[in-house]
Protein backbone atom coordinates (compact mmCIF):
# COMPACT_ATOMS: atom_id res chain seq x y z
CA UNK A 1 0.00 0.00 0.00
CA UNK A 2 1.33 3.43 -0.92
CA UNK A 3 2.17 5.82 1.92
CA UNK A 4 0.52 9.21 2.23
CA UNK A 5 3.52 11.16 0.79
CA UNK A 6 3.70 8.73 -2.13
CA UNK A 7 -0.03 9.19 -2.73
CA UNK A 8 0.28 12.99 -2.77
CA UNK A 9 3.31 12.71 -5.07
CA UNK A 10 1.42 10.50 -7.51
CA UNK A 11 -1.56 12.86 -7.44
CA UNK A 12 0.71 15.85 -8.10
CA UNK A 13 2.49 13.98 -10.90
CA UNK A 14 -0.77 13.03 -12.59
CA UNK A 15 -1.96 16.64 -12.30
CA UNK A 16 1.24 17.91 -13.93
CA UNK A 17 0.92 15.35 -16.72
CA UNK A 18 -2.68 16.35 -17.41
CA UNK A 19 -1.59 19.98 -17.58
CA UNK A 20 1.20 19.07 -20.00
CA UNK A 21 -1.21 17.10 -22.18
CA UNK A 22 -3.54 20.11 -22.36
CA UNK A 23 -0.64 22.34 -23.34
CA UNK A 24 0.43 19.93 -26.08
CA UNK A 25 -3.11 19.86 -27.43
CA UNK A 26 -3.08 23.64 -27.54
CA UNK A 27 0.26 23.55 -29.38
CA UNK A 28 -1.19 21.19 -32.00
CA UNK A 29 -4.26 23.42 -32.34
CA UNK A 30 -2.08 26.51 -32.80
CA UNK A 31 -0.04 24.64 -35.41
CA UNK A 32 -3.23 24.08 -37.43
CA UNK A 33 -4.20 27.73 -37.04
CA UNK A 34 -0.70 28.90 -38.03
CA UNK A 35 -0.51 26.86 -41.25
CA UNK A 36 -4.06 27.81 -42.11
CA UNK A 37 -2.98 31.46 -41.96
CA UNK A 38 0.10 30.61 -44.02
CA UNK A 39 -2.18 29.12 -46.65
CA UNK A 40 -4.20 32.33 -46.75
CA UNK A 41 -1.07 34.51 -46.89
CA UNK A 42 0.39 32.43 -49.71
CA UNK A 43 -2.79 32.65 -51.76
CA UNK A 44 -2.85 36.40 -51.17
CA UNK A 45 0.79 36.82 -52.23
CA UNK A 46 0.18 34.84 -55.40
CA UNK A 47 -2.75 37.04 -56.20
CA UNK A 48 -0.88 40.36 -56.00
CA UNK A 49 2.15 39.16 -58.01
CA UNK A 50 4.87 40.14 -55.47
CA UNK A 51 8.49 39.18 -56.08
CA UNK A 52 8.48 36.34 -53.52
CA UNK A 53 8.72 32.59 -53.89
CA UNK A 54 5.58 30.76 -52.81
CA UNK A 55 4.38 27.21 -53.33
CA UNK A 56 1.88 26.46 -56.04
CA UNK A 57 -1.67 26.38 -54.70
CA UNK A 58 -2.17 22.63 -55.25
CA UNK A 59 1.16 21.78 -53.58
CA UNK A 60 0.47 24.14 -50.69
CA UNK A 61 -2.96 22.60 -50.25
CA UNK A 62 -1.45 19.10 -50.12
CA UNK A 63 1.07 20.35 -47.58
CA UNK A 64 -1.68 21.82 -45.37
CA UNK A 65 -3.80 18.65 -45.65
CA UNK A 66 -0.82 16.55 -44.55
CA UNK A 67 -0.31 18.83 -41.54
CA UNK A 68 -4.02 18.61 -40.65
CA UNK A 69 -3.96 14.83 -40.87
CA UNK A 70 -0.79 14.48 -38.78
CA UNK A 71 -2.18 16.91 -36.19
CA UNK A 72 -5.39 14.90 -35.87
CA UNK A 73 -3.48 11.63 -35.55
CA UNK A 74 -1.11 13.18 -33.00
CA UNK A 75 -4.03 14.43 -30.91
CA UNK A 76 -5.70 11.02 -30.91
CA UNK A 77 -2.45 9.30 -29.94
CA UNK A 78 -1.90 11.81 -27.12
CA UNK A 79 -5.41 11.33 -25.72
CA UNK A 80 -5.64 7.55 -26.04
CA UNK A 81 -2.18 6.46 -24.87
CA UNK A 82 -0.58 6.67 -21.42
CA UNK A 83 2.95 7.32 -22.58
CA UNK A 84 5.31 10.02 -21.39
CA UNK A 85 3.91 13.36 -22.63
CA UNK A 86 7.35 14.97 -22.48
CA UNK A 87 8.90 12.66 -25.07
CA UNK A 88 5.74 13.05 -27.15
CA UNK A 89 6.10 16.84 -26.93
CA UNK A 90 9.74 16.73 -28.06
CA UNK A 91 8.75 14.58 -31.03
CA UNK A 92 6.01 17.07 -31.94
CA UNK A 93 8.52 19.94 -31.76
CA UNK A 94 10.89 18.08 -34.07
CA UNK A 95 7.96 17.41 -36.41
CA UNK A 96 7.12 21.14 -36.40
CA UNK A 97 10.72 22.06 -37.22
CA UNK A 98 10.56 19.57 -40.12
CA UNK A 99 7.35 21.19 -41.42
CA UNK A 100 8.98 24.63 -41.29
CA UNK A 101 12.16 23.37 -42.98
CA UNK A 102 10.16 21.80 -45.82
CA UNK A 103 8.17 25.02 -46.24
CA UNK A 104 11.33 27.15 -46.18
CA UNK A 105 13.14 24.87 -48.65
CA UNK A 106 10.24 24.70 -51.08
CA UNK A 107 9.79 28.48 -50.94
CA UNK A 108 13.33 29.38 -51.94
CA UNK A 109 15.56 28.61 -48.92
CA UNK A 110 17.49 31.87 -48.42
CA UNK A 111 14.77 33.82 -50.23
CA UNK A 112 11.93 32.28 -48.20
CA UNK A 113 9.73 34.60 -46.16
CA UNK A 114 8.72 31.72 -43.83
CA UNK A 115 12.01 31.29 -41.92
CA UNK A 116 10.68 33.16 -38.82
CA UNK A 117 8.14 30.33 -38.38
CA UNK A 118 11.01 28.36 -36.80
CA UNK A 119 10.34 30.40 -33.66
CA UNK A 120 6.96 28.69 -33.19
CA UNK A 121 8.34 25.24 -32.26
CA UNK A 122 11.30 26.80 -30.43
CA UNK A 123 9.18 29.04 -28.19
CA UNK A 124 6.49 26.38 -27.77
CA UNK A 125 9.10 23.81 -26.74
CA UNK A 126 10.73 26.26 -24.32
CA UNK A 127 7.43 27.12 -22.67
CA UNK A 128 5.99 23.60 -22.45
CA UNK A 129 9.24 21.79 -21.59
CA UNK A 130 11.58 24.45 -20.18
CA UNK A 131 14.75 22.39 -19.82
CA UNK A 132 15.02 20.50 -23.13
CA UNK A 133 12.13 21.39 -25.40
CA UNK A 134 13.39 24.79 -26.56
CA UNK A 135 17.04 23.78 -26.94
CA UNK A 136 16.20 20.59 -28.86
CA UNK A 137 13.91 22.55 -31.20
CA UNK A 138 16.58 25.28 -31.63
CA UNK A 139 19.26 22.72 -32.49
CA UNK A 140 17.01 20.89 -34.94
CA UNK A 141 15.91 24.18 -36.53
CA UNK A 142 19.51 25.34 -36.95
CA UNK A 143 20.65 22.10 -38.59
CA UNK A 144 17.61 21.85 -40.84
CA UNK A 145 17.80 25.51 -41.80
CA UNK A 146 21.48 25.09 -42.60
CA UNK A 147 20.63 22.10 -44.81
CA UNK A 148 17.92 24.12 -46.60
CA UNK A 149 20.40 26.99 -47.16
CA UNK A 150 23.02 24.55 -48.51
CA UNK A 151 20.55 23.02 -50.95
CA UNK A 152 19.49 26.49 -52.03
CA UNK A 153 23.11 27.62 -52.44
CA UNK A 154 23.76 24.78 -54.85
CA UNK A 155 20.39 25.45 -56.51
CA UNK A 156 19.06 21.97 -55.76
CA UNK A 157 15.28 22.21 -56.05
CA UNK A 158 12.63 19.89 -57.47
CA UNK A 159 12.11 20.58 -61.14
CA UNK A 160 8.34 20.91 -60.84
CA UNK A 161 8.81 24.00 -58.65
CA UNK A 162 10.70 25.84 -61.34
CA UNK A 163 12.81 27.65 -58.76
CA UNK A 164 16.14 29.09 -59.90
CA UNK A 165 17.97 31.41 -57.50
CA UNK A 166 19.76 34.42 -59.06
CA UNK A 167 23.54 34.52 -58.95
CA UNK A 168 23.64 37.46 -56.55
CA UNK A 169 21.75 35.38 -53.95
CA UNK A 170 24.36 32.60 -54.04
CA UNK A 171 26.98 34.48 -52.01
CA UNK A 172 28.71 32.15 -49.58
CA UNK A 173 29.39 34.87 -47.03
CA UNK A 174 25.79 36.05 -47.15
CA UNK A 175 24.58 32.48 -46.77
CA UNK A 176 26.89 31.81 -43.81
CA UNK A 177 25.89 35.12 -42.24
CA UNK A 178 22.20 34.25 -42.60
CA UNK A 179 22.83 30.81 -41.12
CA UNK A 180 24.81 32.18 -38.14
CA UNK A 181 22.33 34.99 -37.41
CA UNK A 182 19.31 32.72 -37.53
CA UNK A 183 21.11 29.97 -35.59
CA UNK A 184 22.13 32.31 -32.77
CA UNK A 185 18.66 33.81 -32.74
CA UNK A 186 17.11 30.36 -32.50
CA UNK A 187 19.18 29.45 -29.42
CA UNK A 188 18.64 32.87 -27.86
CA UNK A 189 14.90 32.49 -28.27
CA UNK A 190 15.08 28.98 -26.77
CA UNK A 191 17.02 30.24 -23.72
CA UNK A 192 14.69 33.20 -23.19
CA UNK A 193 11.63 30.96 -23.55
CA UNK A 194 13.11 28.50 -21.03
CA UNK A 195 13.86 31.27 -18.53
CA UNK A 196 10.42 32.76 -18.98
CA UNK A 197 8.81 29.33 -18.63
CA UNK A 198 10.83 28.63 -15.48
CA UNK A 199 9.71 31.87 -13.87
CA UNK A 200 6.17 31.23 -15.00
CA UNK A 201 6.29 27.71 -13.55
CA UNK A 202 7.57 29.03 -10.20
CA UNK A 203 4.84 31.64 -10.17
CA UNK A 204 2.20 29.03 -10.96
CA UNK A 205 3.55 26.73 -8.23
CA UNK A 206 3.54 29.57 -5.71
CA UNK A 207 0.03 30.52 -6.76
CA UNK A 208 -1.10 26.90 -6.53
CA UNK A 209 0.41 26.61 -3.05
CA UNK A 210 -1.32 29.82 -2.00
CA UNK A 211 -4.65 28.65 -3.39
CA UNK A 212 -4.21 25.24 -1.75
CA UNK A 213 -3.31 26.83 1.62
CA UNK A 214 -6.24 29.21 1.30
CA UNK A 215 -8.58 26.31 0.55
CA UNK A 216 -7.25 24.38 3.54
CA UNK A 217 -7.62 27.43 5.77
CA UNK A 218 -11.13 28.07 4.51
CA UNK A 219 -12.00 24.42 5.10
CA UNK A 220 -10.51 24.61 8.61
CA UNK A 221 -12.45 27.77 9.44
CA UNK A 222 -15.63 26.24 8.08
CA UNK A 223 -15.07 23.06 10.06
CA UNK A 224 -14.44 25.03 13.25
CA UNK A 225 -17.49 27.20 12.55
CA UNK A 226 -19.68 24.15 11.99
CA UNK A 227 -18.28 21.90 14.76
CA UNK A 228 -17.98 24.35 17.66
CA UNK A 229 -20.61 23.69 20.33
CA UNK A 230 -21.43 27.39 20.73
CA UNK A 231 -24.04 28.81 18.40
CA UNK A 232 -22.67 31.54 16.12
CA UNK A 233 -24.93 33.81 14.08
CA UNK A 234 -23.92 36.79 11.95
CA UNK A 235 -26.25 39.57 10.81
CA UNK A 236 -25.99 42.20 8.08
CA UNK A 237 -26.77 45.92 8.08
CA UNK A 238 -30.51 45.21 7.95
CA UNK A 239 -30.40 42.77 10.90
CA UNK A 240 -30.92 39.81 8.59
CA UNK A 241 -29.15 36.54 9.40
CA UNK A 242 -26.24 36.13 6.98
CA UNK A 243 -24.64 32.95 8.36
CA UNK A 244 -25.37 30.39 11.04
CA UNK A 245 -23.54 27.29 12.29
CA UNK A 246 -24.80 23.84 13.22
CA UNK A 247 -24.80 24.51 16.97
CA UNK A 248 -27.18 27.46 16.53
CA UNK A 249 -29.49 25.24 14.48
CA UNK A 250 -29.48 22.60 17.23
CA UNK A 251 -30.25 25.21 19.90
CA UNK A 252 -33.13 26.81 17.98
CA UNK A 253 -34.45 23.68 16.27
CA UNK A 254 -34.52 25.43 12.87
CA UNK A 255 -32.52 24.46 9.79
CA UNK A 256 -29.95 26.68 8.11
CA UNK A 257 -32.29 27.45 5.20
CA UNK A 258 -35.06 28.45 7.61
CA UNK A 259 -32.79 30.90 9.43
CA UNK A 260 -30.79 32.47 6.59
CA UNK A 261 -31.86 35.84 5.16
CA UNK A 262 -34.61 36.29 7.76
CA UNK A 263 -34.87 38.97 10.43
CA UNK A 264 -32.85 38.04 13.52
CA UNK A 265 -35.47 39.14 16.06
CA UNK A 266 -38.18 37.08 14.41
CA UNK A 267 -36.42 34.05 15.91
CA UNK A 268 -34.89 35.76 18.97
CA UNK A 269 -37.46 38.35 20.15
CA UNK A 270 -36.08 38.49 23.72
CA UNK A 271 -32.47 39.10 22.66
CA UNK A 272 -31.54 42.76 22.93
CA UNK A 273 -28.37 44.54 21.85
CA UNK A 274 -27.94 46.97 24.72
CA UNK A 275 -24.60 46.65 26.51
CA UNK A 276 -21.99 44.89 24.46
CA UNK A 277 -19.55 44.29 27.33
CA UNK A 278 -22.00 42.41 29.57
CA UNK A 279 -23.18 38.86 29.46
CA UNK A 280 -26.88 38.43 28.77
CA UNK A 281 -29.46 35.70 29.14
CA UNK A 282 -32.94 35.40 27.70
CA UNK A 283 -35.72 32.95 27.05
CA UNK A 284 -35.88 31.36 23.61
CA UNK A 285 -38.83 29.57 22.09
CA UNK A 286 -37.60 26.73 19.92
CA UNK A 287 -39.27 25.50 16.76
CA UNK A 288 -40.88 22.64 18.76
CA UNK A 289 -42.44 25.28 21.13
CA UNK A 290 -40.10 24.31 23.96
CA UNK A 291 -38.87 27.34 25.93
CA UNK A 292 -35.24 27.27 27.01
CA UNK A 293 -32.81 29.70 28.58
CA UNK A 294 -29.90 30.87 26.46
CA UNK A 295 -26.87 32.94 27.32
CA UNK A 296 -25.66 35.25 24.58
CA UNK A 297 -23.15 37.93 23.77
CA UNK A 298 -22.51 39.97 20.65
CA UNK A 299 -19.90 42.13 18.97
CA UNK A 300 -19.70 44.31 15.91
CA UNK A 301 -18.54 42.51 12.81
CA UNK A 302 -16.35 44.37 10.32
CA UNK A 303 -16.25 42.77 6.90
CA UNK A 304 -16.62 43.79 3.27
CA UNK A 305 -20.06 43.83 1.71
CA UNK A 306 -21.89 45.49 -1.16
CA UNK A 307 -24.19 47.91 0.67
CA UNK A 308 -22.06 50.73 2.03
CA UNK A 309 -18.98 52.34 0.44
CA UNK A 310 -16.23 54.29 2.22
CA UNK A 311 -12.83 55.59 1.17
CA UNK A 312 -9.78 54.03 2.75
CA UNK A 313 -6.20 54.78 1.64
CA UNK A 314 -7.51 56.53 -1.48
CA UNK A 315 -9.26 53.33 -2.54
CA UNK A 316 -12.95 52.64 -2.41
CA UNK A 317 -13.82 49.64 -0.27
CA UNK A 318 -17.19 48.43 0.89
CA UNK A 319 -17.76 47.67 4.56
CA UNK A 320 -20.61 46.79 6.90
CA UNK A 321 -21.52 49.42 9.49
CA UNK A 322 -24.11 47.60 11.60
CA UNK A 323 -23.21 43.94 11.18
CA UNK A 324 -22.97 41.78 14.29
CA UNK A 325 -21.75 38.37 15.35
CA UNK A 326 -23.90 36.81 18.07
CA UNK A 327 -22.90 33.80 20.14
CA UNK A 328 -25.59 31.81 21.95
CA UNK A 329 -25.48 28.84 24.27
CA UNK A 330 -28.17 26.76 25.92
CA UNK A 331 -27.76 27.40 29.65
CA UNK A 332 -30.89 25.64 30.84
CA UNK A 333 -28.90 22.75 32.27
CA UNK A 334 -26.24 25.10 33.59
CA UNK A 335 -28.81 27.17 35.48
CA UNK A 336 -30.37 23.98 36.81
CA UNK A 337 -26.99 22.84 38.05
CA UNK A 338 -26.37 26.26 39.57
CA UNK A 339 -29.68 26.17 41.44
CA UNK A 340 -28.94 22.61 42.52
CA UNK A 341 -25.53 23.69 43.73
CA UNK A 342 -26.96 26.63 45.64
CA UNK A 343 -29.57 24.36 47.16
CA UNK A 344 -26.88 21.87 48.15
CA UNK A 345 -24.90 24.64 49.81
CA UNK A 346 -27.98 25.81 51.70
CA UNK A 347 -28.67 22.26 52.81
CA UNK A 348 -25.08 21.87 53.89
CA UNK A 349 -25.31 25.07 55.93
CA UNK A 350 -28.58 23.92 57.49
CA UNK A 351 -27.00 20.56 58.22
CA UNK A 352 -24.02 22.17 59.93
CA UNK A 353 -26.31 24.42 61.91
CA UNK A 354 -28.47 21.43 62.80
CA UNK A 355 -25.40 19.54 63.92
CA UNK A 356 -24.41 22.41 66.21
CA UNK A 357 -27.92 22.72 67.62
CA UNK A 358 -28.14 18.97 68.09
CA UNK A 359 -24.84 18.97 69.96
CA UNK A 360 -26.10 21.72 72.28
CA UNK A 361 -29.39 19.89 72.88
CA UNK A 362 -28.08 16.35 73.35
CA UNK A 363 -26.21 16.81 76.66
CA UNK A 364 -29.10 18.56 78.48
CA UNK A 365 -31.54 16.00 77.11
CA UNK A 366 -29.35 13.19 78.38
CA UNK A 367 -29.27 14.73 81.86
CA UNK A 368 -33.02 15.35 81.91
CA UNK A 369 -33.79 11.85 80.64
CA UNK A 370 -31.44 10.26 83.17
CA UNK A 371 -32.83 12.21 86.12
CA UNK A 372 -36.39 11.46 85.11
CA UNK A 373 -35.57 7.76 84.86
CA UNK A 374 -34.19 7.75 88.40
CA UNK A 375 -37.32 9.50 89.70
CA UNK A 376 -39.56 7.10 87.82
CA UNK A 377 -37.78 4.11 89.40
CA UNK A 378 -38.20 5.56 92.92
CA UNK A 379 -41.85 6.50 92.45
CA UNK A 380 -42.71 3.06 91.09
CA UNK A 381 -41.98 1.62 94.56
CA UNK A 382 -44.45 3.90 96.38
CA UNK A 383 -48.12 2.94 96.14
CA UNK A 384 -50.14 6.11 96.76
CA UNK A 385 -52.51 8.15 94.57
CA UNK A 386 -50.40 11.28 94.80
CA UNK A 387 -47.19 9.44 93.94
CA UNK A 388 -48.97 7.71 91.08
CA UNK A 389 -49.82 11.09 89.62
CA UNK A 390 -46.18 12.14 89.93
CA UNK A 391 -45.13 8.88 88.33
CA UNK A 392 -47.38 9.61 85.33
CA UNK A 393 -45.86 13.08 84.99
CA UNK A 394 -42.36 11.61 85.07
CA UNK A 395 -43.35 9.18 82.29
CA UNK A 396 -44.55 12.15 80.21
CA UNK A 397 -41.14 13.78 80.70
CA UNK A 398 -39.40 10.56 79.65
CA UNK A 399 -41.62 10.10 76.62
CA UNK A 400 -41.11 13.68 75.38
CA UNK A 401 -37.39 13.51 76.08
CA UNK A 402 -37.12 10.40 73.95
CA UNK A 403 -39.13 12.05 71.18
CA UNK A 404 -36.89 15.14 71.28
CA UNK A 405 -33.82 12.89 71.26
CA UNK A 406 -35.10 11.10 68.16
CA UNK A 407 -35.68 14.47 66.48
CA UNK A 408 -32.10 15.51 67.26
CA UNK A 409 -30.84 12.18 65.84
CA UNK A 410 -32.77 12.88 62.63
CA UNK A 411 -31.07 16.27 62.38
CA UNK A 412 -27.71 14.61 62.85
CA UNK A 413 -28.46 12.12 60.08
CA UNK A 414 -29.41 15.03 57.81
CA UNK A 415 -26.18 16.84 58.66
CA UNK A 416 -24.02 13.87 57.73
CA UNK A 417 -22.52 14.11 54.19
CA UNK A 418 -23.63 11.66 51.54
CA UNK A 419 -21.52 8.66 50.74
CA UNK A 420 -19.32 9.19 47.69
CA UNK A 421 -20.47 7.14 44.69
CA UNK A 422 -17.19 6.91 42.78
CA UNK A 423 -16.79 6.27 39.08
CA UNK A 424 -14.38 7.05 36.24
CA UNK A 425 -15.08 10.29 34.34
CA UNK A 426 -13.25 13.07 32.52
CA UNK A 427 -11.65 15.65 34.80
CA UNK A 428 -11.48 18.21 31.96
CA UNK A 429 -15.19 17.90 31.24
CA UNK A 430 -16.06 18.34 34.90
CA UNK A 431 -13.92 21.49 35.07
CA UNK A 432 -15.58 22.83 31.91
CA UNK A 433 -19.00 22.40 33.51
CA UNK A 434 -17.86 24.21 36.67
CA UNK A 435 -16.46 27.08 34.59
CA UNK A 436 -19.66 27.31 32.56
CA UNK A 437 -21.71 27.54 35.75
CA UNK A 438 -19.36 30.19 37.17
CA UNK A 439 -19.34 32.30 34.01
CA UNK A 440 -23.12 32.68 33.83
CA UNK A 441 -23.25 34.04 37.36
CA UNK A 442 -24.01 37.81 37.36
CA UNK A 443 -21.30 38.49 39.97
CA UNK A 444 -18.63 36.67 38.04
CA UNK A 445 -16.11 39.02 36.29
CA UNK A 446 -16.29 39.17 32.50
CA UNK A 447 -12.57 39.42 31.71
CA UNK A 448 -11.29 36.92 34.22
CA UNK A 449 -8.30 34.90 33.12
CA UNK A 450 -8.28 31.18 33.80
CA UNK A 451 -5.41 28.98 32.75
CA UNK A 452 -5.94 25.24 32.39
CA UNK A 453 -2.91 22.95 32.32
CA UNK A 454 -4.35 19.45 32.22
CA UNK A 455 -2.61 16.49 30.67
CA UNK A 456 -4.45 14.86 27.80
CA UNK A 457 -6.99 12.16 28.75
CA UNK A 458 -6.87 12.71 32.52
CA UNK A 459 -9.67 10.62 34.01
CA UNK A 460 -10.35 10.63 37.74
CA UNK A 461 -11.92 8.13 40.15
CA UNK A 462 -14.34 10.14 42.28
CA UNK A 463 -17.93 11.19 42.87
CA UNK A 464 -18.70 13.56 40.01
CA UNK A 465 -21.30 15.57 41.92
CA UNK A 466 -19.09 16.05 44.96
CA UNK A 467 -16.09 16.92 42.78
CA UNK A 468 -18.22 19.51 40.99
CA UNK A 469 -19.08 21.03 44.38
CA UNK A 470 -15.41 21.01 45.46
CA UNK A 471 -14.23 22.84 42.34
CA UNK A 472 -17.06 25.34 42.50
CA UNK A 473 -16.31 26.28 46.14
CA UNK A 474 -12.62 26.70 45.41
CA UNK A 475 -13.25 28.81 42.27
CA UNK A 476 -15.77 31.01 44.08
CA UNK A 477 -13.36 31.43 46.97
CA UNK A 478 -10.48 32.31 44.62
CA UNK A 479 -12.59 34.79 42.65
CA UNK A 480 -13.73 36.56 45.81
CA UNK A 481 -10.15 37.38 46.87
CA UNK A 482 -8.64 38.20 43.44
CA UNK A 483 -8.01 41.87 42.56
CA UNK A 484 -11.02 43.42 40.85
CA UNK A 485 -10.59 43.47 37.07
CA UNK A 486 -7.32 41.49 37.23
CA UNK A 487 -8.64 38.09 38.24
CA UNK A 488 -6.19 35.33 37.39
CA UNK A 489 -6.75 31.66 38.22
CA UNK A 490 -4.61 28.70 37.26
CA UNK A 491 -5.72 25.05 37.40
CA UNK A 492 -3.19 22.27 36.84
CA UNK A 493 -3.67 18.53 37.05
CA UNK A 494 -1.35 15.59 36.56
CA UNK A 495 -1.25 11.90 37.33
CA UNK A 496 1.55 10.71 39.61
CA UNK A 497 1.79 7.10 38.51
CA UNK A 498 4.43 6.00 41.02
CA UNK A 499 2.11 7.06 43.87
CA UNK A 500 -1.19 6.04 42.20
CA UNK A 501 -2.84 9.40 42.72
CA UNK A 502 -4.00 12.47 40.82
CA UNK A 503 -2.82 15.86 42.00
CA UNK A 504 -4.86 19.00 41.25
CA UNK A 505 -3.71 22.53 42.03
CA UNK A 506 -5.93 25.63 42.04
CA UNK A 507 -4.05 28.94 42.35
CA UNK A 508 -5.08 32.58 42.35
CA UNK A 509 -3.46 36.02 42.49
CA UNK A 510 -5.26 37.22 45.60
CA UNK A 511 -3.73 38.14 48.99
CA UNK A 512 -3.28 34.51 49.99
CA UNK A 513 -3.71 32.81 53.39
CA UNK A 514 -2.25 34.49 56.44
CA UNK A 515 0.58 32.48 58.07
CA UNK A 516 -0.74 30.16 60.76
CA UNK A 517 -4.27 30.09 59.32
CA UNK A 518 -3.69 27.19 56.90
CA UNK A 519 -5.74 24.73 58.99
CA UNK A 520 -8.22 27.16 60.48
CA UNK A 521 -9.68 28.05 57.06
CA UNK A 522 -11.17 24.54 56.86
CA UNK A 523 -13.07 24.89 60.14
CA UNK A 524 -16.85 25.43 59.93
CA UNK A 525 -18.13 29.00 60.20
CA UNK A 526 -14.65 30.50 59.86
CA UNK A 527 -14.64 33.10 57.10
CA UNK A 528 -13.04 36.39 56.10
CA UNK A 529 -15.77 37.14 53.54
CA UNK A 530 -18.52 39.57 54.46
CA UNK A 531 -21.12 37.46 52.67
CA UNK A 532 -19.60 34.10 53.54
CA UNK A 533 -21.10 31.38 55.72
CA UNK A 534 -17.82 29.79 56.69
CA UNK A 535 -18.97 26.42 55.38
CA UNK A 536 -17.46 26.32 51.86
CA UNK A 537 -13.94 25.11 52.66
CA UNK A 538 -15.28 22.98 55.51
CA UNK A 539 -17.54 21.15 53.06
CA UNK A 540 -14.59 20.79 50.64
CA UNK A 541 -12.43 19.23 53.36
CA UNK A 542 -15.29 16.94 54.41
CA UNK A 543 -15.79 15.72 50.83
CA UNK A 544 -12.05 15.21 50.34
CA UNK A 545 -12.00 13.04 53.43
CA UNK A 546 -14.95 11.10 52.01
CA UNK A 547 -12.73 10.38 48.98
CA UNK A 548 -9.82 9.35 51.23
CA UNK A 549 -7.96 12.29 49.73
CA UNK A 550 -6.15 15.29 51.14
CA UNK A 551 -6.30 19.07 50.69
CA UNK A 552 -3.56 21.51 51.60
CA UNK A 553 -3.18 25.25 51.19
CA UNK A 554 0.03 27.20 50.67
CA UNK A 555 1.49 30.22 48.85
CA UNK A 556 0.96 30.40 45.08
CA UNK A 557 3.49 31.53 42.48
CA UNK A 558 0.78 33.95 41.30
CA UNK A 559 0.92 35.67 44.68
CA UNK A 560 -2.29 34.28 46.20
CA UNK A 561 -3.39 30.96 47.65
CA UNK A 562 -2.66 27.53 46.23
CA UNK A 563 -5.00 24.66 47.12
CA UNK A 564 -3.49 21.26 46.36
CA UNK A 565 -5.93 18.33 46.18
CA UNK A 566 -4.78 14.73 46.07
CA UNK A 567 -7.15 11.95 44.92
CA UNK A 568 -6.02 8.32 45.32
CA UNK A 569 -6.57 5.95 42.40
CA UNK A 570 -7.95 2.42 42.82
CA UNK A 571 -5.51 -0.46 42.60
Amino acid sequence: MATLPEFHSSVHRSTVERLLVNQLLWMIFLRVVLYTLILGVSLYLQGIQLNVVVLPPHLLLIFIVVIYALSIVSSLILLQTNGDPRSFGIKQNLLDTLFVSILVYLSGASLSIFAPIYFFPIIAGGLIMPRLGGLVAAGASTLQYGLALALGYYNIFPSFLGITLPENSRDVLATLNMFSVFGLTFFLAAILASLFAGRLRKTEDALSDSVRDFDRLSLLYKQIFDDINTGIITTDDHNRISSVNNAACEITGYTVDELLHHDFHSFFPNVTFSKQEMRHSAELKRKDDETIRVGYSYAKLQYLQADTTIKLSQQEVQTCQNCKVVTIKDISEVERLEKQMQQAEKLAAIGRMSAGIAHDFRNPLTAISGSAQVLANELSLVQSPQQQQNYDLINIILRESNRLSNTVSDFLKFARPEHAEKDWFSLKRCLDEVIEVAEVSPIWPKDWEIELEIESVVDIWADKYQLFTIFNHLLQNAQAFCPLGEEQIRITAKEIKEEDRIEIRIEDNGPGISPGKEKKVFEPFYTRRVDGTGLGLAIVKQMMEEHQGTIQVSKSSLGGAKFMLSFPLPE
